[in-house]
Order: C-alpha cells, then structure tokens, then sequence
C-alpha cells in the first residue's frame, strides 16, 4: 500500500501488472485480512487517480469526522475478521475430531 500513495508509485504499481496478480491472489486466498488488503489495493490500480493536490496520498488533510468514521469502519471491519478467523478455527476443530 506504501508504493501506491503517491502518483508516481502508482502508476509504477500498475505498469508492472499488479492488478492482475492481485485478482488472480483474491480468487483462492482465505485468510479475511489477506483478502481485504487486496480489495483494497485493487481498488487504488482501478479507481480514477485523484485530483490535483491529492498526489502523495499521505499528505491529503482528512477532516476530523471523516477520519472518526474510518477509524469506525476499520474497527469494524477488524472485529469480522476475528469472528471470521474463531469461525474457521472452530470449523477445523470440528472436523479434526475422531468419529466414533
């Protein structure tokens, strides 16, 4: 995510075919934090580069109730992550056990 915050990084990103390594990464990966990552990186290469004095992403001033509902978002997002991860750790208990 790093490379692709300035104009430059992303147009190198997206030169180099990353898109679809991406794609084809998003088709069988499981883990839901691996997944998200690429859906969102996907979402930087395809969506319409951002208007003039938004090319280095890190400096864009984010207003204070826009960042409050990211951060909302993340924590949300990062809580159906980990009920995702205990469903799958449950499921593969489940099935590890011997029948009797």
């Amino acid at each position: 995510p790093q490379l692709t915050v300035t104009k430059a990084g992303r147009h190198v990103v997206r030169e180099k075919g990353t898109y679809l390594i991406l794609r084809e990464l998003h088709r069988w990966e499981r883990e839901p934090e691996v997944l998200a990552a690429c859906e969102k990186l996907i979402q930087v290469l395809i969506g319409d580069e951002p208007g003039p004095g938004m090319e280095n992403l890190l400096e864009v001033n984010i207003p204070e109730e826009v960042e409050q509902q990211l951060q909302r978002l993340d924590r949300e997002e990062e809580e159906r992550w980990r009920r995702e991860r205990e469903e799958q750790r449950e499921a593969r208990g489940s099935s590890e056990e011997p029948s009797r």
